[in-house]
């Protein structure tokens, strides 16, 4: 078991990490397809082992979405929950920059479609059960791609999100210390306990 009591370095205790990776990444394309209106097969993470192809035609509505930037606040803030054996809390917030970029003849519209979702109280409940929440959105940038001499429309927009991290580390409690007073006539060593 890795806790303090052994010294050394404690890696997170709870079952239950926040999302990360593709569990995050899957969270989100859920966002996006839920908001925007995209059919399920039409938002996927940008990043992925194998690369779906792009649709071949393109006034193809569909939509990849990446992770670009995830920034810690200042420090984080850790507390003693003394219950049981004992253990540390962390809290720390996020922000989360996620890079969403629209293609074919509804890509504009699809991304103001998420922009103002976005805002809708119903829609940011969603996040709320992940501990996340909407800061803002973006501008709508064009910028198409030329593909076979063909101009494909192509919109990006930045969706900024701040998240909760909690962790737990099985730091125990303090059971009992020894504390030794030194003075002129000597030192007396004494126990503490709780």
């Amino acid at each position: 078991m890795n806790d303090s009591s052994t010294g050394g370095y404690l890696t997170p205790a709870a079952a239950t990490p926040p999302e990360e990776d593709q569990e995050l990444d899957r969270l989100l394309v859920q966002m996006v397809r839920g908001i925007s209106g995209l059919p399920n097969d039409k938002v996927r993470a940008r990043w992925q082992p194998t690369t779906p192809k792009q649709p071949a035609d393109p006034a193809e509505n569909w939509c990849a979405i990446g992770i670009t930037v995830q920034s810690p606040d200042a420090s984080p803030a850790i507390q003693h929950d003394p219950a049981g054996d004992g253990r540390d809390v962390y809290w720390r917030h996020q922000g989360i920059e996620l890079l969403c970029t629209f293609y074919g003849s509804e890509a504009k519209m699809r991304a103001q479609a998420l922009a103002d979702g976005l805002a809708i109280p119903q829609n940011r409940e969603e996040l709320g059960k992940h501990e996340m929440a909407v800061v803002g959105t973006g501008d709508i940038r064009a910028v198409p791609d030329l593909v076979n001499n063909v101009w494909v429309r192509r919109y990006d927009m930045t969706v900024f999100l701040r998240r909760k991290i909690s962790r737990s580390y099985s730091v125990l409690n303090l059971l009992n210390a020894g504390v030794t007073t030194h003075t002129a006539a000597g030192s007396v060593t004494t126990g503490i306990s709780p």
